[in-house]
């Protein structure tokens, strides 16, 4: 018994010998795997590294592209004062933006856009200076150089560069510094028609383009309000330099037109998403004025259209002075149909500062102050399509900076009058979109679409000039077949103002007006009209 006692022991013994001998090897090689795999491990996290280096690197070092191509058909119809009209019932045009980014670390941000605006078979851009041209096509101004329609060259629409800081003056203020030809159209409440993002200014005083810079700082970490900020713009809206014609280029101007410059303040007071507040004051310095000239060389009164060396040349008129605040409620309820409803209204105002050279502004020597307030909606049409409408007023010297506002009639937010609009916008795919718009416009007054200075921005009450022109043929007056006023009937006109009771004195001065009256009325639009279908490609 003893002996197999003994022997269980030895044999139990050398098998838990054997054992640990066994797990003593298997400890070792899960020690050496260990650290195999941890040299693994760190070879492979260097080469992540490596390759996320060499991803951002490649992703930083191109330019993303984007494609916005519309195609557009518009019907235009104009009623002037003398009670003639002109339409087009045929107009398409094609509009191509190449939309540029490049961002080569968080902070700052290349934005760009080339732009092509042409009407079909046609080409508008000639380079020699003539009166429908000045504001880009070869002239003075660049304020709506890819908003007229011209011809296939690709323009630059924008350039800038965007700094984006994290904190300023030590507080917890992010903040932008921006400069080059800045995003300065399709302002806000303005791209709501025009379905897409709202751009820099307020859309109902500032829609140019323009060349300048913003800093923004971003106020609602420190104050506790949603969205919060305030940024300063300014711009240049034309270098008095030439660089040729001149024996010392770019430090010889042409005068009696300066630098146009413009600056201002957009501040935002409250912006939770939902309800949106943006105020704005501004002030526009030396702007331009151009007076038609009068010939009288061929034995009538015509008007004479601006060139550089003649008559009508453009001249500066003084200073303007804007200010406004909009409002946009995006978002009517929390959940259901009106939740994507958006409503919004906006109050701006307008004063001239003539200076003691220019002859005036807006048609009058002494200051003036003009308003407009503009209203809209737009409503959800299923999930793809949304319903839009628009009014607008604007007073007797209402005169805001939006030339370049999409609508070939010219500016509904300049209208010195009323204006309405309404338009259907449809998503057909994720990259083509078509709209159905209509613009109708009924000017009180004269100059909605003019310049700053005495008569290409006069404010005449249309009624007013239509009255007269009506007194001036009844009197006598006659034109040639160039439409100008026969100078001989003037003193026919004189003679029957006098028969009728009109006192000496007065007569000379009398017979000028009705005479302007009538030289002006068919060049005064009393209502516009522009029906407009498009198709819209983007990417």
């Amino acid at each position: 018994m003893k002996r197999m006692i003994t022997a269980s022991l030895v044999a139990t013994m050398a098998l838990t010998g054997a054992n640990a001998i066994s797990n003593s090897e298997l400890a070792a090689k899960l020690n050496s795997l260990e650290t195999q795999l941890a040299d693994v491990k760190k070879k492979l996290k260097k080469q992540n590294k490596k390759i996320n280096t060499v991803k951002a690197h490649d992703s930083g070092d191109n330019i993303k592209w984007g494609v916005d191509l519309r195609t557009s058909y518009d019907a235009l119809n104009y009623d002037l004062a003398n009670g003639t009209s002109a339409d087009n019932n045929g107009l398409y045009s094609l509009r191509l933006w190449l939309n540029m980014a490049y961002a080569p670390d968080s902070h700052n941000v290349f934005k760009g856009q080339l732009s092509m605006n042409k009407a079909f078979g046609a080409d508008f851009a000639d380079p020699t200076f003539q009166t429908n041209r000045t504001f880009g096509l070869g002239g003075q101004f660049d304020w709506l150089n890819q908003e007229a329609l011209t011809d296939t060259t690709l323009r630059v629409r924008q350039a800038y560069w965007l700094y984006l800081g994290d904190t300023a003056f030590g507080a917890d203020i992010p903040w932008t510094f921006s400069i080059g030809r800045r995003p300065s159209t399709g302002g806000f409440l303005a791209n709501l028609r025009e379905d897409d993002g709202a751009q820099s200014p307020l859309g109902h005083l500032i829609n140019v383009e323009f060349d300048g810079l913003s800093s923004k700082l971003d106020l609602s970490n420190i104050t506790g309000v949603p969205g919060m900020s305030i940024k300063l713009c300014m711009g240049k809206g034309s270098s008095n330099a030439q660089p040729n014609l001149t024996v010392t280029p770019y430090a010889s101007g042409y005068d009696p037109v300066g630098d146009v410059d413009l600056a201002g303040f957009i501040f935002e007071p409250y912006n939770d998403g939902q309800f949106i507040v943006k105020a704005t004051v501004y002030r526009g310095f030396d702007v331009p004025g151009q007076n038609p000239g009068v010939d009288t060389s061929s034995g009538s009164l015509q008007i004479v259209a601006g060139n550089p060396t003649g008559n009508g040349t453009f001249t500066t008129t003084g200073d303007m002075d804007g200010a406004g605040i909009s409002v946009l409620v995006d978002g009517l309820t929390d959940e259901g149909y009106f939740a994507d409803a958006k409503v919004f209204g906006s109050f701006a105002w307008t004063k001239s500062n003539p200076n003691s050279t220019g002859g005036g502004m807006l048609g009058s020597t002494e200051s003036q102050t003009g308003t407009s307030y503009w209203f809209g909606a737009q409503l959800p049409v299923d999930e793809k399509g949304v319903f839009g409408i628009e009014y607008n007023h604007g007073s007797q010297y209402w005169r805001p900076f939006t030339y370049a506002e999409d609508t070939l009639i010219g500016s509904k937010l300049a209208t010195r009058g009323d204006a309405f609009e309404a338009y259907f916008t449809y998503q057909l795919t994720d990259a083509l979109s078509a709209q159905v718009r209509y613009t109708k416009i009924d000017y009180d007054y004269a100059g909605s679409n003019g310049f700053f200075g005495n008569l290409s921005g006069s404010a005449a009450k249309i009624s007013d000039i239509k009255d007269g022109a009506a007194a001036f043929t009844a009197l006598g007056g006659q034109f040639d077949a160039n439409g100008g006023v026969n100078l001989a009937s003037l003193q026919t006109v004189g003679q029957n103002l006098g028969a009728s009771g009109v006192p000496p004195s007065q007569i000379e001065g009398t017979v000028q007006q009705l005479a302007g009256a009538a030289l002006f009325a068919p060049n005064v639009v009393e209502a516009a009209q522009d029906f407009r279908f498009y198709l819209r490609y983007r990417f």
